[in-house]
Protein backbone atom coordinates (compact mmCIF):
# COMPACT_ATOMS: atom_id res chain seq x y z
CA UNK A 1 0.00 0.00 0.00
CA UNK A 2 2.49 2.24 0.87
CA UNK A 3 4.77 1.59 -2.41
CA UNK A 4 1.24 2.17 -4.51
CA UNK A 5 0.81 5.77 -3.02
CA UNK A 6 4.74 6.42 -3.51
CA UNK A 7 4.48 5.58 -7.57
CA UNK A 8 0.88 7.43 -7.22
CA UNK A 9 2.58 10.62 -6.03
CA UNK A 10 5.28 10.05 -8.40
CA UNK A 11 2.76 9.86 -11.01
CA UNK A 12 0.98 13.17 -9.81
CA UNK A 13 1.92 15.82 -12.70
CA UNK A 14 1.69 13.79 -15.63
CA UNK A 15 -1.36 16.23 -16.64
CA UNK A 16 0.08 18.74 -16.12
CA UNK A 17 4.03 18.12 -17.41
CA UNK A 18 2.02 17.31 -21.25
CA UNK A 19 0.04 20.81 -21.17
CA UNK A 20 3.46 22.60 -22.06
CA UNK A 21 5.09 22.05 -25.67
CA UNK A 22 6.61 18.66 -24.59
CA UNK A 23 7.81 16.43 -27.46
CA UNK A 24 6.50 19.14 -29.96
CA UNK A 25 7.71 18.73 -33.66
CA UNK A 26 9.53 21.83 -35.70
CA UNK A 27 7.15 24.21 -36.42
CA UNK A 28 8.53 24.24 -39.99
CA UNK A 29 8.22 20.33 -40.38
CA UNK A 30 6.33 18.91 -43.71
CA UNK A 31 6.18 15.78 -42.74
CA UNK A 32 2.96 13.52 -42.16
CA UNK A 33 2.09 13.66 -38.46
CA UNK A 34 0.56 9.89 -37.24
CA UNK A 35 -2.28 9.64 -34.89
CA UNK A 36 -3.31 6.06 -33.52
CA UNK A 37 -5.48 4.69 -30.93
CA UNK A 38 -6.12 0.96 -29.45
CA UNK A 39 -7.65 -0.35 -26.14
CA UNK A 40 -6.02 -3.17 -24.11
CA UNK A 41 -8.04 -4.72 -21.05
CA UNK A 42 -6.18 -5.21 -17.65
CA UNK A 43 -7.18 -7.54 -15.10
CA UNK A 44 -8.60 -5.33 -12.04
CA UNK A 45 -9.71 -5.74 -8.16
CA UNK A 46 -13.23 -5.96 -8.32
CA UNK A 47 -13.56 -2.37 -6.76
CA UNK A 48 -11.93 -0.99 -9.56
CA UNK A 49 -13.50 -1.95 -12.37
CA UNK A 50 -16.31 0.00 -14.18
CA UNK A 51 -20.06 -0.20 -12.98
CA UNK A 52 -21.25 -2.24 -15.86
CA UNK A 53 -18.37 -5.07 -15.82
CA UNK A 54 -18.48 -4.95 -11.93
CA UNK A 55 -22.29 -5.75 -11.70
CA UNK A 56 -21.75 -8.69 -14.80
CA UNK A 57 -19.24 -9.90 -12.35
CA UNK A 58 -21.92 -10.21 -9.43
CA UNK A 59 -24.38 -11.92 -11.48
CA UNK A 60 -21.99 -14.91 -12.73
CA UNK A 61 -22.61 -18.04 -11.45
CA UNK A 62 -19.03 -20.29 -11.50
CA UNK A 63 -19.36 -23.76 -11.53
CA UNK A 64 -15.82 -23.88 -10.13
CA UNK A 65 -14.72 -21.95 -7.17
CA UNK A 66 -10.83 -21.44 -7.98
CA UNK A 67 -11.47 -21.23 -11.28
CA UNK A 68 -13.33 -20.09 -14.83
CA UNK A 69 -14.58 -23.46 -16.14
CA UNK A 70 -14.75 -23.71 -20.15
CA UNK A 71 -17.12 -21.02 -21.98
CA UNK A 72 -17.40 -18.90 -18.58
CA UNK A 73 -16.05 -15.36 -18.75
CA UNK A 74 -14.35 -13.65 -16.12
CA UNK A 75 -15.67 -10.20 -16.03
CA UNK A 76 -12.47 -9.02 -14.22
CA UNK A 77 -10.44 -6.20 -16.99
CA UNK A 78 -11.14 -2.22 -17.25
CA UNK A 79 -10.07 -1.39 -20.67
CA UNK A 80 -7.14 1.04 -20.94
CA UNK A 81 -7.05 3.45 -24.11
CA UNK A 82 -3.57 3.26 -25.51
CA UNK A 83 -2.93 6.49 -27.77
CA UNK A 84 0.19 7.96 -29.57
CA UNK A 85 1.11 10.42 -31.85
CA UNK A 86 4.46 10.77 -33.79
CA UNK A 87 5.99 12.35 -37.26
CA UNK A 88 7.57 9.94 -40.12
CA UNK A 89 8.93 10.34 -42.89
CA UNK A 90 6.73 10.08 -46.28
CA UNK A 91 7.64 6.82 -47.91
CA UNK A 92 6.59 5.90 -51.29
CA UNK A 93 5.86 2.44 -52.07
CA UNK A 94 4.08 -0.14 -54.39
CA UNK A 95 1.92 -2.41 -53.82
CA UNK A 96 4.30 -5.25 -54.85
CA UNK A 97 6.95 -4.11 -52.72
CA UNK A 98 4.80 -4.40 -49.60
CA UNK A 99 3.65 -7.69 -50.31
CA UNK A 100 7.40 -8.50 -50.65
CA UNK A 101 8.97 -10.90 -48.46
CA UNK A 102 12.05 -10.27 -46.51
CA UNK A 103 14.15 -12.54 -48.25
CA UNK A 104 12.78 -10.60 -51.77
CA UNK A 105 13.20 -7.31 -50.46
CA UNK A 106 16.18 -4.51 -52.36
CA UNK A 107 18.64 -4.12 -50.31
CA UNK A 108 19.51 -1.13 -52.71
CA UNK A 109 16.22 0.71 -51.74
CA UNK A 110 16.59 2.87 -48.46
CA UNK A 111 15.13 1.11 -45.17
CA UNK A 112 11.48 2.45 -44.01
CA UNK A 113 11.90 5.51 -41.93
CA UNK A 114 11.81 5.41 -38.33
CA UNK A 115 9.11 7.32 -35.90
CA UNK A 116 10.50 10.66 -34.78
CA UNK A 117 8.96 12.77 -32.03
CA UNK A 118 7.08 9.87 -30.61
CA UNK A 119 4.81 10.02 -27.46
CA UNK A 120 2.75 6.88 -26.54
CA UNK A 121 0.54 6.90 -23.31
CA UNK A 122 -2.19 4.93 -21.58
CA UNK A 123 -5.20 5.68 -19.33
CA UNK A 124 -7.33 2.91 -17.53
CA UNK A 125 -8.61 5.51 -15.54
CA UNK A 126 -10.20 7.96 -17.88
CA UNK A 127 -12.07 7.44 -20.36
CA UNK A 128 -11.22 6.98 -23.93
CA UNK A 129 -13.12 10.03 -25.41
CA UNK A 130 -10.72 11.91 -23.27
CA UNK A 131 -7.21 10.32 -24.31
CA UNK A 132 -8.37 10.58 -27.84
CA UNK A 133 -8.91 14.45 -27.08
CA UNK A 134 -5.23 14.45 -25.58
CA UNK A 135 -3.96 13.14 -28.55
CA UNK A 136 -5.52 15.85 -30.83
CA UNK A 137 -4.43 17.90 -28.37
CA UNK A 138 -0.68 17.42 -28.83
CA UNK A 139 -1.12 17.18 -32.99
CA UNK A 140 -2.31 20.91 -32.67
CA UNK A 141 0.63 21.73 -30.70
CA UNK A 142 2.97 20.20 -33.29
CA UNK A 143 0.76 21.65 -36.21
CA UNK A 144 -2.01 24.22 -35.08
CA UNK A 145 -2.30 25.39 -38.59
CA UNK A 146 -3.31 21.66 -39.61
CA UNK A 147 -0.54 22.45 -42.44
CA UNK A 148 0.74 19.03 -42.43
CA UNK A 149 -1.06 16.16 -43.03
CA UNK A 150 -2.75 14.03 -40.31
CA UNK A 151 -2.94 10.47 -40.88
CA UNK A 152 -5.33 8.15 -37.90
CA UNK A 153 -4.19 4.82 -38.15
CA UNK A 154 -6.59 2.26 -36.45
CA UNK A 155 -7.84 -0.90 -35.80
CA UNK A 156 -11.69 -0.56 -37.40
CA UNK A 157 -13.13 -1.02 -33.70
CA UNK A 158 -16.68 0.67 -34.07
CA UNK A 159 -16.97 2.61 -30.83
CA UNK A 160 -13.52 3.95 -31.01
CA UNK A 161 -13.88 5.20 -34.61
CA UNK A 162 -16.95 6.95 -33.09
CA UNK A 163 -15.42 9.10 -30.13
CA UNK A 164 -12.55 9.96 -33.01
CA UNK A 165 -15.24 11.60 -35.02
CA UNK A 166 -16.83 12.76 -32.15
CA UNK A 167 -13.48 14.36 -30.61
CA UNK A 168 -12.12 15.41 -34.35
CA UNK A 169 -15.50 17.72 -34.18
CA UNK A 170 -15.36 19.02 -30.91
CA UNK A 171 -11.64 20.22 -31.86
CA UNK A 172 -13.15 21.86 -35.10
CA UNK A 173 -10.66 19.93 -37.07
CA UNK A 174 -11.77 18.84 -40.54
CA UNK A 175 -11.90 15.10 -40.53
CA UNK A 176 -9.62 12.71 -42.35
CA UNK A 177 -10.61 9.28 -42.80
CA UNK A 178 -8.91 6.76 -40.51
CA UNK A 179 -6.61 4.38 -42.65
CA UNK A 180 -7.59 0.93 -41.53
CA UNK A 181 -4.72 -1.72 -40.43
CA UNK A 182 -3.78 -3.16 -43.30
CA UNK A 183 -2.29 -6.60 -41.28
CA UNK A 184 -6.24 -6.49 -39.72
CA UNK A 185 -7.13 -6.77 -43.37
CA UNK A 186 -4.45 -9.66 -43.89
CA UNK A 187 -5.73 -11.63 -41.01
CA UNK A 188 -9.83 -11.44 -42.49
CA UNK A 189 -7.98 -13.13 -46.20
CA UNK A 190 -6.58 -16.26 -43.56
CA UNK A 191 -9.41 -16.63 -41.78
CA UNK A 192 -11.23 -16.88 -45.56
CA UNK A 193 -8.83 -18.96 -47.40
CA UNK A 194 -9.52 -22.06 -45.26
CA UNK A 195 -12.44 -22.05 -46.92
CA UNK A 196 -11.46 -23.13 -50.50
CA UNK A 197 -7.89 -24.79 -49.57
CA UNK A 198 -6.03 -26.83 -47.20
CA UNK A 199 -4.79 -24.89 -43.80
CA UNK A 200 -0.84 -24.44 -44.52
CA UNK A 201 -0.57 -25.18 -48.15
CA UNK A 202 1.02 -23.14 -50.58
CA UNK A 203 -2.67 -22.42 -52.64
CA UNK A 204 -3.32 -20.89 -49.18
CA UNK A 205 -0.52 -18.52 -49.41
CA UNK A 206 -0.70 -17.77 -52.61
CA UNK A 207 -4.65 -17.22 -52.85
CA UNK A 208 -4.32 -14.38 -49.74
CA UNK A 209 -1.27 -12.73 -51.66
CA UNK A 210 -3.06 -12.46 -54.71
CA UNK A 211 -6.04 -11.21 -52.80
CA UNK A 212 -3.93 -8.46 -50.87
CA UNK A 213 -2.16 -7.13 -54.00
CA UNK A 214 -5.73 -6.63 -55.24
CA UNK A 215 -6.98 -4.75 -52.11
CA UNK A 216 -3.69 -2.14 -51.74
CA UNK A 217 -3.61 -1.39 -55.72
CA UNK A 218 -7.85 -0.80 -54.95
CA UNK A 219 -9.61 -3.24 -55.82
CA UNK A 220 -11.81 -4.05 -52.16
CA UNK A 221 -14.99 -3.98 -53.86
CA UNK A 222 -14.07 -6.74 -56.65
CA UNK A 223 -12.16 -9.04 -53.75
CA UNK A 224 -14.89 -9.11 -52.09
CA UNK A 225 -17.54 -10.24 -54.94
CA UNK A 226 -15.09 -12.51 -55.73
CA UNK A 227 -14.63 -14.26 -52.24
CA UNK A 228 -18.51 -14.85 -52.26
CA UNK A 229 -18.48 -15.92 -55.44
CA UNK A 230 -16.00 -18.53 -55.21
CA UNK A 231 -17.78 -19.89 -51.86
CA UNK A 232 -21.27 -20.17 -54.06
CA UNK A 233 -19.08 -22.00 -57.03
CA UNK A 234 -17.95 -24.35 -54.60
CA UNK A 235 -21.42 -25.10 -53.45
CA UNK A 236 -20.28 -24.59 -49.48
CA UNK A 237 -23.01 -24.90 -46.69
CA UNK A 238 -23.55 -21.74 -44.68
CA UNK A 239 -21.50 -22.23 -41.60
CA UNK A 240 -18.77 -23.86 -43.80
CA UNK A 241 -18.30 -20.52 -46.07
CA UNK A 242 -18.93 -18.35 -42.88
CA UNK A 243 -15.79 -17.02 -43.13
CA UNK A 244 -15.87 -16.24 -46.63
CA UNK A 245 -18.92 -14.08 -46.34
CA UNK A 246 -17.49 -12.52 -42.70
CA UNK A 247 -14.27 -11.84 -44.61
CA UNK A 248 -16.64 -10.12 -47.41
CA UNK A 249 -18.30 -8.20 -45.06
CA UNK A 250 -15.48 -7.05 -43.26
CA UNK A 251 -13.77 -5.54 -46.62
CA UNK A 252 -17.56 -3.65 -47.71
CA UNK A 253 -17.64 -2.06 -44.33
CA UNK A 254 -13.86 -0.52 -44.11
CA UNK A 255 -13.56 -0.04 -47.95
CA UNK A 256 -13.68 3.88 -47.45
CA UNK A 257 -10.60 3.37 -44.90
CA UNK A 258 -8.55 1.24 -47.38
CA UNK A 259 -7.44 3.46 -50.33
CA UNK A 260 -4.03 2.08 -50.10
CA UNK A 261 -3.41 2.95 -53.27
CA UNK A 262 -3.58 6.47 -52.84
CA UNK A 263 -1.49 6.29 -49.29
CA UNK A 264 0.87 4.19 -50.60
CA UNK A 265 1.35 6.99 -53.31
CA UNK A 266 1.78 9.44 -50.56
CA UNK A 267 4.32 8.04 -48.99
CA UNK A 268 1.59 7.52 -45.83
CA UNK A 269 2.11 4.21 -43.39
CA UNK A 270 -0.69 1.86 -43.15
CA UNK A 271 0.06 -0.63 -40.36
CA UNK A 272 -0.69 0.01 -36.58
CA UNK A 273 2.94 -1.40 -35.55
CA UNK A 274 3.66 1.69 -33.22
CA UNK A 275 0.59 1.76 -31.01
CA UNK A 276 0.75 -2.44 -31.40
CA UNK A 277 4.22 -2.07 -29.50
CA UNK A 278 3.37 0.41 -27.38
CA UNK A 279 0.41 -2.30 -26.11
CA UNK A 280 2.81 -4.68 -25.41
CA UNK A 281 5.31 -2.45 -23.97
CA UNK A 282 3.16 -0.43 -21.68
CA UNK A 283 0.53 -2.81 -20.44
CA UNK A 284 1.39 -6.34 -21.45
CA UNK A 285 5.35 -6.67 -20.44
CA UNK A 286 4.26 -5.26 -16.80
CA UNK A 287 0.34 -5.01 -15.98
CA UNK A 288 -0.61 -8.74 -17.45
CA UNK A 289 1.88 -10.40 -15.56
CA UNK A 290 0.25 -13.64 -14.59
CA UNK A 291 -1.94 -13.84 -11.27
CA UNK A 292 -1.79 -9.88 -10.53
CA UNK A 293 -5.51 -7.85 -10.13
CA UNK A 294 -4.59 -4.02 -10.21
CA UNK A 295 -6.25 -1.30 -8.45
CA UNK A 296 -6.98 1.72 -10.15
CA UNK A 297 -4.83 3.95 -8.36
CA UNK A 298 -1.86 1.44 -9.04
CA UNK A 299 -2.32 0.76 -12.33
CA UNK A 300 -2.86 4.39 -13.44
CA UNK A 301 0.50 5.51 -12.09
CA UNK A 302 2.12 2.69 -13.57
CA UNK A 303 0.89 3.41 -17.24
CA UNK A 304 1.78 6.85 -16.16
CA UNK A 305 5.17 6.46 -15.21
CA UNK A 306 5.93 3.76 -18.25
CA UNK A 307 4.41 5.95 -20.58
CA UNK A 308 6.50 8.58 -19.53
CA UNK A 309 9.94 6.82 -19.90
CA UNK A 310 8.82 5.05 -23.16
CA UNK A 311 8.22 8.81 -24.81
CA UNK A 312 11.94 9.34 -24.06
CA UNK A 313 10.71 12.12 -21.11
CA UNK A 314 11.42 10.80 -17.81
CA UNK A 315 14.77 13.03 -16.87
CA UNK A 316 12.62 16.22 -18.04
CA UNK A 317 9.72 14.91 -16.16
CA UNK A 318 11.97 14.14 -13.11
CA UNK A 319 12.93 18.11 -12.89
CA UNK A 320 9.48 19.10 -13.52
CA UNK A 321 8.39 16.67 -10.60
CA UNK A 322 10.86 17.50 -7.86
CA UNK A 323 10.30 21.54 -9.00
CA UNK A 324 6.50 20.76 -8.44
CA UNK A 325 7.23 19.19 -5.23
CA UNK A 326 9.47 21.77 -3.78
CA UNK A 327 6.54 24.35 -4.71
CA UNK A 328 3.66 22.56 -3.01
CA UNK A 329 5.81 21.60 0.32
CA UNK A 330 8.37 24.14 1.08
CA UNK A 331 8.14 27.55 -1.59
CA UNK A 332 4.59 28.00 -0.78
CA UNK A 333 4.46 26.84 2.69
CA UNK A 334 6.73 29.24 3.79
CA UNK A 335 5.33 32.28 1.87
CA UNK A 336 2.08 32.17 4.52
CA UNK A 337 4.35 32.57 7.19
CA UNK A 338 5.80 35.76 8.63
CA UNK A 339 9.25 36.56 7.70
CA UNK A 340 10.30 36.53 11.79
CA UNK A 341 8.57 32.73 11.51
CA UNK A 342 10.06 31.52 8.39
CA UNK A 343 13.51 32.60 9.93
Amino acid sequence: MQTEKLVAAVAGDFEEFYKGNQGAAPEGSKDPLILSFDGKGIVMRHDSLREQTKKAAEREDHKLKTRLSKGEKANRKRMATVATVYDVERHMRTAEEVMRSDKEQDDTKPKPPRARNKRVWASVEREAEAVISEAIEEALRRDPRKKRPWVILVDGHEQQLRNIRGCLRKYGVAEDVPILDFIHVLEYLWDAVYCFHPEGSEEAEEWVCERALKILNGSVSNVAAGIRRSATLQKLSKSARKPADTCADYLLKYAPMMQYHKYLEQGFPIATGVIEGACRHLIKDRLDITGARWSLTGAEAVLKLRSVRSSGDFDAYWRFHKEREHQRNHASRFTQLPLEAAA
